[in-house]
């Protein structure tokens, strides 16, 4: 039943929008254009707000709690250069499909265009890296708009919505009528996947004499691992994962062949290479995937399942498209499949010859017994921790030794910044995923670079008394930086 309040102020509605759609924290920095809201927050006792140093830190913070809870982050920042502060945040959301609600406030709607202090054009600005954004000069239509952005953040391939505020409107009082769902006659997201389609994919899949499951984030952010696993091991698919999907799958189970691409292990790429049928799921083909898309699984037909048509032979040509839900599509090929099972016969030979690839263990490493070498600490840390923490990483080489060296088993264990590869989002994120699962060990795997970006946060967590454990790999330099000059630039 659609919720109702009288003559309640803009800022007010925004917290009764936030307790309808079940937000217990918000995080955010305060500034003249948003007092209206902080005011309001002060108020009330539901949603506790956690107080950044940063704008930056509050979406990477809101990001990390998403990406922890599965549930909707929420950032709050002011005009001008809260804004801009918060849009490199904004940026590392939208690249790894992270739903967000950044309210971000504006300058009150008659200075609109005028070149006020603080005055930014917020929508544009953040045009290139939002799912969609909203100008509300109009208290009553606050309440609507928000019950959108949190529809649009969460559904299809989600990400993040900017609502920009003009300060006027949070001080407005109007009626507060808050919908319990919304339709957008643009945007309708297709959940099911076609039902020829994947009887298609799932006849050909049984056909493949070298059958290769390459999955991505979208099973993460779909909730899908359990259909995966269950596809995977009904059909005995050999399976590969980005660095956005570990987690999704098993990362100790034998039919897993480790992560893929520039950083990935020899088995999970040369089993792609040489794939006839490529079973893609949740993922977006991204360049550190392919490398050259020409010589990219030159004798695989390739089958994807995404939720986002864009991402369908965007980068490689797809030759059993299937647009949907990761979960809903995987679910109707368990149905079409019955009780049946693959016969491990019909891949032997196969699996054999990954056996081969796996024996040359690419991911060996020597020690002299003096030094510390970077893969034992990780090493150290799982064994340690039995798999079973929550690791959020910063950007580099100390990022990659984790996608390598700590076989995650569970989803949301793996937080880190993989479409843009933003360092300093490590640990303001591994404070939000605590935040967001205060029971759970969480750690920040950083490097001497990444950490000096967001090092400020610290004051956010011992304000909040938030107990993330960070592990800095110290080396003395940008190591990936300098690994790419002296493999590149004759060491320069």
């Amino acid at each position: 039943m659609a919720k109702k309040k009288h003559h309640i102020s803009g800022a007010d509605i925004i917290i009764e929008a936030l307790r309808e759609e079940q937000v217990t924290h918000v995080f955010g920095y305060p500034g003249g254009a948003v007092l209206h809201i902080y005011d309001a927050i002060y108020k009330q006792k539901d949603i506790t707000h956690i107080l950044a140093r940063h704008e930056q830190g509050v979406v990477h913070e809101a990001d990390g709690y998403a990406r922890a809870s599965g549930k909707v982050g929420v950032a709050i920042v002011t005009s001008g250069p809260g804004l801009t502060n918060a849009v490199t945040g904004i940026a590392t959301a939208h690249a790894d499909s992270i739903p967000l609600v950044v309210i971000s406030g504006q300058v009150p709607s008659v200075l609109i265009g005028n070149d006020a202090f603080q005055e930014v054009d917020a929508v544009g600005i953040t045009r290139p890296c939002v799912k969609h954004s909203f100008l509300v000069k109009d208290v009553t239509e606050l309440a609507l708009t928000i019950k959108k952005a949190f529809h649009i953040a969460r559904s299809g391939r989600p990400g993040p919505v900017l609502i920009d505020v003009a300060k006027d409107v949070t001080g407005a009082f109007t009626d507060f009528h808050y919908p319990d769902e919304v339709s957008l006659r643009s945007y309708q997201p297709t959940v099911e996947g076609h039902v020829g389609q994947i009887k298609r994919a799932l006849k050909s899949l049984k056909k493949a004499k070298r059958p290769v499951l390459y999955f991505g984030g979208g099973v993460i952010l779909d909730n899908a691992h359990a259909e995966l696993i269950n596809v995977a091991r009904r059909l005995h698919l050999p399976v590969t994962g980005t660095l956005m999907g570990l987690g999704g799958y098993p990362g100790n189970d034998p039919q897993f062949l480790g992560m893929l691409g520039m950083h990935g292990t020899y088995e999970a790429n040369m089993a792609m290479h040489h794939a006839d049928v490529l079973f893609a799921v949740g993922a977006r083909f991204d360049d550190r995937v392919t490398g050259d898309v020409n010589k990219f699984c030159p004798h695989a037909e390739i089958i994807h399942v995404d939720i986002d048509p864009s991402s369908i032979s965007k980068n490689v040509t797809v030759h059993i498209p299937i647009v949907g839900s990761v979960r809903a599509v995987l679910g109707e090929m368990l149905h079409q499949m019955g009780e049946e099972a693959a016969d491990p016969a019909h891949t032997a030979d196969w699996w054999a010859q990954i056996a081969k690839w796996r024996a040359v263990d690419s991911l060996k490493y020597e020690t002299d017994g003096e030094r510390i070498k970077p893969q034992q600490v990780i090493e150290t840390l799982y064994k340690l921790t039995g798999g079973h923490a929550i690791i959020a990483s910063d950007v580099g080489q100390h990022q990659m030794w984790v996608a390598q060296y700590f076989p995650f088993h569970e989803p949301r264990r793996w937080i880190n910044s993989g479409g843009l590869g933003t360092m300093g989002f490590g640990y303001p994120a591994a404070i939000g995923a605590k935040i967001a699962r205060p029971n759970e060990d969480v750690y920040c795997i950083t490097g001497d670079g990444s950490i000096q970006m967001m090092i400020q946060e610290m004051t956010t967590a011992l304000q909040h008394q938030v107990p993330v454990k960070i592990l800095c790999l110290n080396n003395g330099y940008l190591g990936m930086v300098r690994q790419w000059q002296e493999f590149f630039y004759d060491r320069r």
